[in-house]
């Protein structure tokens, strides 16, 4: 498989339900922002999803409209609007209802190429007349910006442009910040009653530094994982720029399938998280704990 104009730093959204070896460029999901999966190119905010709720399957479409400067969008069968970033319904006939998210890291192209020899990769060939290398909002995500189309406070724990990692499966909410993996190459922890472990790699663009794509800064790529595999709890460390286990040893990649050593063709299995900008995230959990450096005694 080669990247074509897909630079090996490219950020891409990795398919792991049903068909592992399949991937979404996340140039060209900038441009076409809804389907069974859907991103708000503002946010750099991906999710996966079920479609189904019941015997229903939903066909979705972009509203137009954003709710804190996240996507809004509708399904065809009810007009209901969906709030991308928590998945529920906000208005409509299936005001509470909630889809399912799948598992989906965003990932580099080279590090998915290099993983998945013979994966499939989403034509850009779509008929249309469209620059998939220009990014649609060069330079938004500069640390110093201010978030697009957002009115009221920000929390100040954080510049509002940081990426965090987010979990929401607890009442308030847990995110990570990007910057954390600085000093914290791999987060081993608890979130609830969930055991995760956190693996980060640097080599990833943002995508957003310019309109010229291939000079976008390099922010990394992050991917969530359950450690406990076999009966046995792994606790995850960096070796030799490698990402090994203490337990066993055995060395994985970011796809979470141990390469070599005794747990060699082992998959940890993924759970659900958000890779999403500080100002979204804490706009939707507004108490959620944020887990720096200092909650790791680094």
């Amino acid at each position: 498989m080669t990247g074509g104009d897909t630079g090996d730093q490219r950020r891409l959204k990795s398919v792991s339900r049903c068909n592992p070896d399949a991937a979404r460029d996340r140039q060209r999901r900038g441009w076409r922002r809804a389907g069974d999966s859907h991103i708000l190119p503002a946010l750099q905010h991906c999710n996966r999803i079920d479609r189904r709720i019941g015997d229903v399957v939903y066909d979705f479409g972009t509203s137009g409209n954003l709710r804190k400067s996240d996507l809004v969008i509708w399904d065809r069968q009810t007009e209901s609007r969906w709030q991308q970033i928590t998945g529920e319904v906000i208005v409509g006939e299936l005001t509470g209802m909630k889809l399912t998210t799948i598992p989906t890291p965003m990932v580099s192209w080279s590090d998915f190429k290099e993983s998945t020899l013979d994966g499939l990769l989403l034509s850009r060939d779509t008929g249309f007349g469209r620059n998939y290398n220009s990014a649609p909002y060069g330079g938004y995500d500069d640390l110093d910006n201010r978030p697009f189309l957002f009115s009221g406070q920000t929390d100040s724990k954080l510049p509002d442009m940081e990426r965090v990692v987010g979990m929401d499966w607890v009442s308030s909410g847990v995110a990570y910040p990007i910057s954390l993996f600085e000093s914290v190459p791999i987060v081993n922890d608890t979130v609830g009653d969930q055991d995760i472990v956190i693996f980060h790699t640097p080599d990833t663009d943002s995508g957003f530094n310019a309109f010229n794509s291939t000079e976008a800064r390099v922010i990394g790529s992050t991917a969530v994982y359950d450690p406990n595999l076999n009966d046995q709890k792994l606790t995850f460390k960096i070796e030799s720029e490698n990402i090994g286990d203490e337990q066993t040893g055995s060395i994985r990649n970011m796809f979470r399938e141990a390469a070599t050593g005794e747990l060699e063709g082992d998959r940890l299995a993924a759970v659900v998280h958000a890779n999403q900008k500080w100002f979204a995230w804490s706009a939707f959990f507004p108490d959620s704990e944020l887990r720096t450096a200092d909650f790791f005694g680094s």
